[in-house]
């Protein structure tokens, strides 16, 4: 009997060698789940967004009642904030990992642990996009959707709906090469027709951006009305 062929996933050499690794993905008979490196990624999006709160970032609403609350309130108030991004980091790990793998292996049927592999690619490089947002939005003072990397900035010039802008400051440099990534691995590990998988994965993505765009506008909204 032959070696079985198995993948260990390597994150970083993954990052720099994607076709190649695709290709092993694709040739692997057995997969290992990373469940260190899910727990690694999953306890740095928790001190990523821990960190976003404690910094203040997406606390204006509070912010602007300051002079309406004695200190100790405020600080009460500042701690519940920071305590909803850490659910919402573990709300958002827990998505990302496991729910277009779902999607995907309805449609495809790639092996999940497979798929599984692509999302903590996935996973990263959207922590990674935070962590560069950090020091956009300390030194600059620009919000996520009008960073950059977005395309919410030429947005915002164009309208001044919230709305609008908030759905294509969903759309970022780092989205598009997600995008990319998820096509080439879903192209190479199945048989459907590329303009199928181009459709599946775009579509799924606007359906993100959309969603995205509602909880930030209703976010606000939230915020506004408990802190305000």
């Amino acid at each position: 009997m032959g070696e079985v062929m198995t993948y260990t996933i390597q994150l970083f050499k993954l990052l720099f060698a994607v076709d190649d690794h695709i290709f092993r993905i694709g040739k692997a008979e057995v997969v290992k789940i990373p469940w260190r490196t899910i727990f690694i990624l999953s306890l740095f999006g928790i001190i990523v967004y821990a960190v976003m709160g404690a910094f203040g970032i997406g606390t204006s609403p509070i912010s602007s009642s300051v002079s309406l609350v004695n200190p100790a309130e405020f600080e009460l108030r500042k701690l519940w904030f920071v305590f909803g991004r850490v659910l919402y980091a573990v709300s958002f790990v827990l998505f990302i990992l496991f729910i277009p793998p779902l999607i995907f292996y309805t449609v495809t049927k790639i092996p999940f642990k497979k798929l599984l592999v692509m999302q903590v690619v996935v996973l990263f490089v959207l922590l990674l996009e935070r962590i560069v947002w950090i020091p956009i939005h300390i030194l600059i003072g620009l919000d996520w959707f009008v960073s950059p990397f977005s395309f919410g900035i030429i947005a915002s010039y164009v309208t001044d709906q919230n709305f609008i802008i908030y759905f294509f400051g969903s759309i970022t440099l780092f989205q598009i090469w997600i995008m990319v990534f998820q096509v080439k691995l879903l192209t190479r590990l199945s048989g459907i027709h590329k303009g199928w998988i181009y459709s599946l994965v775009i579509l799924f993505h606007i359906a993100i951006w959309t969603v995205t765009a509602v909880l930030a506008f209703t976010d606000i909204l939230i915020i506004n009305r408990w802190f305000g």
